[in-house]
């Protein structure tokens, strides 16, 4: 078989499994009340069966490059593979909350090292010509994936059982492990890192990124008070700045933070906070939206939001062709103002708003994903020799996931301490005779003539309060939306200061370490 498409087949058997580990946290997350009912989980536990995950994935993120120089990126990958695989097949078999937290923090650790893996791979094992193909190809899947989630795994659970959303990852992650081992042929495992490595820094590396998925997820629930929340604070950026320190002054440190010292590198990784922010804000604040206000079910929040992914595959052609050819500052910079459009549009829900008011938002989001992705990421990795490449994609991918833990929770504390004053302004007008008011919340508009009202009966106020909370509600997600768009208008800020050009596929590399 020829070379280079046996590197193809590897590239393309590591996209499915990054497929895979994407797919899964949203699979499961539109599973979790059959969960929580089949195995009899307490209310408190349930989120951990997500969050366990999500630490797990972001800790094993950093420690990708390291150890893709260690066992090699086709050990590396392989070994990863089969432990997410096995984990699955735990998870299908828990009995308890307990064994299937447990099992999914082990699924993903090992789920986390395969997202940077396959952007490593791109541009490692195919040569330059191939690289905006299989970018748009890594970037498509990897944007996706967390848009058809919610569909998947609400058909899986309502047609099979839940057991099925962990289940369908064993016959194709066997297949990619079986793939990778036979065709990813270009390095071998380097014993020595794992003496030479600075392992104080792994440690606080875990602890700060440990510590931030928590803080981020336990802030709003406990409205930024309390013993736990306090803890964290603490704990988090004093190993974060005692990380650095340390990763500066060692010689071997988890990750060379020097590389930072790239203007290039550096506003590509804040690009891709930036895009994190808004793909994994805007995914949850729609189906959110979707399921609370207008009380749909996963699969029907799949098909509303399936516009979403199908805006990104019609899109990924055009991506690739412009990205090889045009300035890198004028597609990010388009990319950024589409998706932000896409955002700011979507700042004008109403309590009825359903598929036709969400379309063409969906389409300027979808169909910017990968202008705002795919120069980004070359700019990002395409300066660097091939040994350094790991180190690179880590931090560059790590942020966008750290982008996206932030955004979900501005997103919970926005309507966790904006949603009550806004149902306080709407009664206030209501009781002002406002017709405005009356046609956010879905009153009756011809009686409302700016007259005030007198003293309401309880009977009415049952009826009513309802329809303000509600209201409310979607008035606290049309900020987030906006506070969404505001992040991508931000980004807009780095354009001026990229690489102008890229140079085409096969030309040189960006300047940098040679």
């Amino acid at each position: 078989m020829p070379s280079r498409v046996r590197n193809w087949i590897g590239f393309v058997a590591m996209c499915l499994g990054m497929f895979m580990a994407i797919l899964d946290i949203q699979v499961v997350a539109s599973s979790l009340t059959t969960i929580e009912t089949a195995l009899h989980i307490p209310g408190s536990q349930l989120s951990w069966i997500q969050t366990g995950y999500l630490i797990a994935e972001v800790i094993a993120i950093p420690l990708t490059g390291w150890l893709t120089r260690a066992l090699s990126l086709r050990w590396l990958y392989a070994g990863a593979t089969l432990g997410f695989v096995l984990a699955s097949l735990g998870c299908a078999a828990s009995g308890s909350a307990d064994a299937l937290i447990a099992i999914r923090v082990v699924q993903g650790f090992c789920g986390g090292m395969l997202i940077p893996a396959v952007f490593t791979s791109a541009f490692v094992i195919l040569p330059e010509d191939d690289r905006v193909l299989a970018t748009t190809v890594a970037g498509a899947l990897a944007m996706i994936a967390p848009t058809i989630g919610p569909t998947v795994g609400g058909y899986i659970t309502q047609t099979y059982t839940w057991h099925w959303i962990f289940l369908i990852n064993v016959v194709p992650g066997f297949v990619v492990v079986a793939l990778v081992i036979a065709c990813v042929r270009l390095d071998e495992p380097n014993w020595k890192e794992w003496r030479i490595i600075d392992y104080s820094t792994v440690i606080l590396a875990a602890l700060f990124l440990g510590s931030l998925e928590l803080l981020l997820k336990k802030g709003p629930e406990n409205n930024w008070h309390g013993p736990l929340v306090y803890s964290l604070l603490a704990l988090c950026p004093l190993s974060g700045l005692l990380g650095v320190y340390l990763s500066l002054r060692r010689a071997h440190p988890l990750v060379d933070l020097r590389k930072f010292q790239e203007r290039g590198f550096s506003l590509a990784c804040i690009l891709s906070f930036a895009l994190g922010m808004g793909l994994y804000g805007s995914v949850y604040v729609n189906s959110l939206f979707l399921g609370i206000v207008r009380g749909h079910g996963p699969l029907q929040i799949g098909e509303i939001m399936i516009a979403y992914g199908a805006a990104q595959l019609v899109s990924a052609p055009f991506a690739a062709y412009a990205e090889a050819r045009y300035n890198p500052r004028w597609l990010t910079a388009l990319g950024f103002a589409v998706f932000a459009a896409g955002m700011f549009t979507n700042a004008e829900m109403m309590t009825d708003t359903d598929f036709s008011g969400l379309f063409w938002q969906q389409i300027l989001r979808g169909g910017a994903i990968l202008l705002c992705l795919l120069p980004a990421t070359r700019i990002a990795l395409d300066m660097w020799e091939p040994e350094e490449i790991p180190d690179a994609s880590a931090m560059f991918n790590l942020m966008r996931n750290v982008g996206g833990a932030i955004g979900i929770a501005v997103i919970d504390t926005i309507l966790e301490q904006r949603t009550a004053g806004h149902a306080h302004k709407l009664v206030d007008r209501l009781q002002a005779g406002d017709p405005a008011a009356a046609r956010i919340v879905g009153l009756p508009v011809q009686y409302f003539h700016n007259v005030p009202f007198g003293q309401i009966d309880e009977t009415t106020k049952a009826m009513v309060m309802p329809l303000i909370s509600r209201a409310a509600l979607t008035q606290s997600f049309n900020e987030a939306w906006v506070v969404l768009g505001a992040v991508c208008v931000a980004a807009l800020i780095t354009v001026p200061f990229l690489p102008s050009k890229l140079g085409p596929p096969g030309g040189h590399r960006l300047g940098g370490h040679h």
